[in-house]
């Protein structure tokens, strides 16, 4: 079936060419000028996967991504300025699946959007029907981790994650103590020849701790080796 990706931007050059790319790649799009009319549009008719400029005017694309997360968990890409990164983190931290900065490569993009509606299939996929990838729950201490259902939780506490997320964390928990470097969870999250920058991985990682305390304000799972990477301890 094909995916619809919606574009929410203020820049009419951005929606026009990005849209023709989509629709050369066999996408449909839907576009939209500003967060205020695109939420509504968003909301009752969801499209796959959504693309947001972070600043525009009118409602800009952290709060159109706020308020969209109330009713909806659909993959969302944000599109940023090279020096944004605050922002950046922050979209990422409210549930943003990816960020790509400004200029970008469409090829780039398209590879983006792929991979991650592929991860979001997967996931659908599972959780339909569990034997189809025959996955057993992974536990380690507290967390427990359904890859079948796409379930975690910590304690027995539920935590919400995007698939970016769950196999970030699946790569560190299937292997307590041992370190994984950010290369080899860009290979776990971006199953694709993609390159990833070492900040999407580091805010993954924020994104992940702060989920996990606010379930747990004690959680320290998830360990930081300067230099070298991270690991999960289930101690």
């Amino acid at each position: 079936m094909t995916a619809t990706i919606a574009l929410v931007d203020d820049d009419r050059n951005i929606l026009t060419s990005v849209s023709i790319a989509l629709q050369t790649e066999g996408f449909l799009t839907r576009v939209y000028s500003d967060g205020e009319t695109a939420l509504k549009a968003l909301t009752d008719n969801p499209p796959d996967l959504a693309i947001f400029d972070i600043k525009m005017p009118r409602m800009d694309g952290l709060e159109l991504l706020r308020r969209l997360r109330e009713k909806s968990q659909i993959p969302v890409i944000f599109l940023t300025s090279k020096d944004d990164e605050l922002d950046e983190a922050l979209g990422l931290a409210m549930g943003a699946d990816d960020y790509i900065a400004k200029p970008f490569s469409q090829r780039l993009l398209i590879a983006r959007i792929r991979a991650i509606l592929r991860r979001t299939e997967v996931a659908a996929t599972t959780a339909e029907d569990p034997a189809a990838t025959g996955s057993e729950p992974l536990v380690r201490g507290r967390l427990s981790m359904d890859p079948a259902r796409h379930r975690t939780t910590w304690g027995g506490e539920p935590v919400t994650l995007t698939v970016t997320e769950f196999l970030i964390l699946e790569t560190l928990a299937q292997r307590p103590g041992i370190v994984k470097t950010r290369n080899q969870l860009m290979d776990a999250a971006y199953q694709d020849d993609i390159y990833v920058d070492d900040r999407t991985i580091d805010s993954h990682i924020k994104r992940l701790r702060r989920k996990f305390r606010g379930v747990d304000p004690t959680f320290d799972a998830i360990e930081t080796l300067y230099g070298a990477g991270y690991r999960f301890s289930d101690e």
